[in-house]
């Protein structure tokens, strides 16, 4: 349930200069309680639990509300007057919609002082964490009428990947690829962070996602599920025994784990995989950007399962 609106102090309504009609109130202190929470979810690394997903500018916001996320507050500056209306058409779409009483208005140079991006654009939002299990994962998000794809699961497993843009490039083409959803080991930069969120275009507000789970629980649970773990190493894939496992792993459930930057997977995850795929490259170039990498990945899987 949503908290009672706090005391704050705010600017009295005045008359405009040239229309006679009223301003609506804004917010103009900088410990305002809800610019405080805005401040540190739009300019946070990651969230614990519960904590309310921050997400800055007009798409993404718009994205949220789209997506069905239950919107905490929406905030909106003078310069984000422009793109109210539309995202309020959006959240009238969305069956958790937002209460009246939970959008707040500042100035630009207050909304300025919150913002986690350069060029703020105006309007943010404190969306309400979506809860996922591996079910939805490993089934897809449901589409507007309430059905699934139907499709075998394509999940893809971020294990300590570091940048968020990575992340968020990841999950961007988890989605654009079909994927049934995604999932972070303990280690992992947060999805929903500010970064992580912008570089994935709103796909992380969409698509079935858990995040930080221990690497020998979220193994067993795949193993109990009967989905193939698919290791992207530097090694293996190559020959034809070894493509031929990966065809068939990924014709089946499928989960592709994408490691760290610089040290790869662990070696528990490459013990238990039941195939490696790899990338062949130029041996003048050592890796890829994992976002790259899984991005290709993901492509493969796609291709291959699409019999092409």
């Amino acid at each position: 349930m949503a908290q009672p609106i706090p005391e704050s102090r705010r600017e009295p309504s005045s008359r405009g200069r040239s229309t006679g009609e009223k301003r609506p109130d804004i917010i103009i202190s900088r410990d305002n309680k809800w610019l405080k929470l805005f401040r540190g979810r739009l300019r946070g690394a990651g969230l614990r639990d519960g904590e309310p997903i921050g997400v800055e500018g007009p798409k993404l916001v718009e994205e949220g509300f789209l997506a069905g996320l239950e919107a905490e507050a929406l905030l909106v500056s003078e310069a984000g007057e422009r793109e109210i209306e539309r995202i309020l058409q959006a959240a009238s779409e969305s069956e958790a919609g937002i209460p009246r009483g939970r959008i707040f208005r500042t100035t630009d140079k207050m909304f300025a002082s919150v913002a986690g991006t350069e060029t703020p654009q105006g309007v943010a939002a404190l969306f309400r964490q979506p809860v996922w299990g591996l079910e939805d994962v490993l089934r897809g998000r449901a589409t507007r009428d309430g059905a699934f794809r139907g499709d075998s699961a394509l999940v893809v497993v971020l294990v300590g990947v570091q940048d968020p843009g990575n992340a968020g490039t990841i999950l961007r083409s988890a989605e654009a690829f079909d994927a049934t959803g995604a999932i972070t080991t303990r280690g992992t930069t947060d999805p929903w962070s500010p970064k992580a969120l912008r570089a994935s275009a709103g796909s992380a507000l969409r698509l079935p996602l858990l995040r930080g789970m221990r690497i020998p629980v979220l193994l067993a649970q795949l193993k109990l599920q009967q989905v193939k773990i698919v290791a992207a190493s530097s090694r293996g894939g190559t020959d034809a025994d070894a493509d031929a496992d990966l065809g068939v792993a990924l014709q089946e459930p499928a989960a592709i784990f994408i490691g760290n930057e610089g040290a790869g997977l662990p070696v528990e995850i490459e013990q238990a995989a039941d195939a490696r795929i790899s990338i062949p490259m130029a041996e003048a170039v050592e890796s890829l950007n994992a976002g790259v990498a899984a991005s290709l990945l993901l492509y493969e899987a796609a291709r291959r399962r699409k019999g092409n």
